[in-house]
């Protein structure tokens, strides 16, 4: 039995951060009903058009759920959602500041009627404060919150490759959610729950945050490398390839340089004897392991490295990703359906022992309209009459 099955989830959710976190309730074996825009539905799926003609970034967070197509403005809505909300164990939303209490859904109103609901708000700043009504996208969060400040290059500041804000949004809502279900179960009283994309990805940006306010000036925007530890980041071998490495400390440091750069007196050299030396030493350090590197090819550096047990990676494009020996030796990836038919998708990282984690299609939008409303006790003529008045 799979943790979270017999609770459902009312998702009023779009985009990255809510569909996030709802799919890994799914995939817990919650019941996620996601309510949809009729017609074009979450805005997400109209994003690319890479996955056999779907949204990579739907395809990603909306498997294993329930879609049903709903006008919110319709004067039908507030009776179905009232309906589903009745039975449901957790609402969340992350609609634009203020658009759920406009709707009637607002955190004080829903419990006010539903004690033992779970109700999970995700935004960009949080319901109070001057930025309460600003609207929040990931690259424009991760501007406020400093990320693209330490990213990049000395020259350029850059975006991470992932939309960070959402994901870390996501994440938090998720565990909040568990932890709310949790006490729940404890206290029999629902919860209230606000998450932020400022504060969730704040919590990710601890190392420079700290660095800077007691240290005086922020770390340095170093490219691929690390900004602090030294060496830690990529070098490039004799046969044009490249290596990542990482040195944690004294103890690795000096491994390294005996058994990979085979020069053990660097270990010793003062530019080099501690991690604040090799910091300021960055360029002296970096070209005598170029020097080494030089002669060697990729896989013979990559030797030597495990060799001496010191981490390290290759440079992987994402088709190499998809393809990793490691996912496919712990078979890690399953199918599931879609309306562009099947479809890989990797399991997710839970590796809870005893259970298979739910991996169900991707919806189209409003497939499951029918069936949904059918189990709130809607006749095929009623369901028809919402269909032909753009209700659902």
């Amino acid at each position: 039995m799979r943790p979270l099955e017999g609770f459902t989830v009312v998702a009023l959710e779009q985009v990255i951060a809510g569909p996030f976190a709802t799919r890994q309730l799914a995939e817990l074996g919650a019941r996620v009903i996601k309510i949809e825009r009729p017609g074009g539905g979450d805005p997400a799926r109209a994003y690319d058009r890479t996955v056999k003609g779907l949204s990579s970034h739907f395809v990603w967070v909306n498997r294993s759920k329930e879609s049903l197509a709903l006008d919110l403005k319709h004067p039908a809505a507030k009776e179905i959602l009232e309906k589903l909300l009745a039975r449901a164990d957790v609402f969340l939303q992350n609609l634009a500041p203020g658009a759920a209490e406009r709707l009637g859904l607002g955190a004080v109103e829903l419990r006010a009627r539903h004690p033992r609901l779970v109700w999970c708000g995700i935004s960009g700043y949080g319901p109070a404060g001057p930025y309460a009504d600003k609207k929040a996208y990931d690259l424009l969060v991760q501007c406020e919150a400093g990320l693209l400040s330490v990213t990049g290059t000395p020259e350029s500041p850059a975006k991470a490759g992932i939309p960070a804000a959402d994901i870390a949004a996501g994440m938090y809502a998720f565990s909040s959610i568990l932890a709310a279900l949790v006490r729940r179960e404890r206290s029999g009283e629902g919860a209230t729950i606000d998450v932020t994309m400022l504060e969730a990805l704040g919590e990710w940006m601890g190392f420079p945050a700290y660095f800077t306010a007691y240290g005086g000036s922020p770390p340095p925007r170093s490219g691929a490398h690390h900004s602090t530890i030294v060496p830690y980041g990529p070098f490039h071998a004799g046969d044009g390839g490249s290596v990542f490495l990482s040195v944690q400390n004294e103890r690795e440091f000096r491994a390294f340089c005996e058994r990979v750069l085979r020069n053990a007196t660097l270990a010793d050299d003062p530019r080099f004897g501690s991690g604040p030396a090799r910091q300021q030493n960055r360029e002296a350090m970096h070209g005598e392991i170029e020097r080494v590197f030089a002669a060697l090819s990729t896989d013979e550096v990559v030797a030597r490295l495990d060799a001496a047990e010191i981490a390290n990676a290759r440079l992987n494009d994402m088709a190499q990703f998809w393809h990793h020996p490691q996912l496919q030796a712990r078979g890690r990836w399953a199918v599931v359906g879609s309306p562009a038919g099947e479809l890989d998708a990797l399991k997710p990282p839970f590796n809870l022992d005893g259970m298979e984690p739910k991996m169900e299609a991707v919806p189209d939008v409003g497939q499951h309209s029918r069936a949904v409303l059918a189990e709130l006790g809607y006749s095929d003529a009623e369901i028809a009459r919402l269909a032909a008045g753009g209700a659902i």
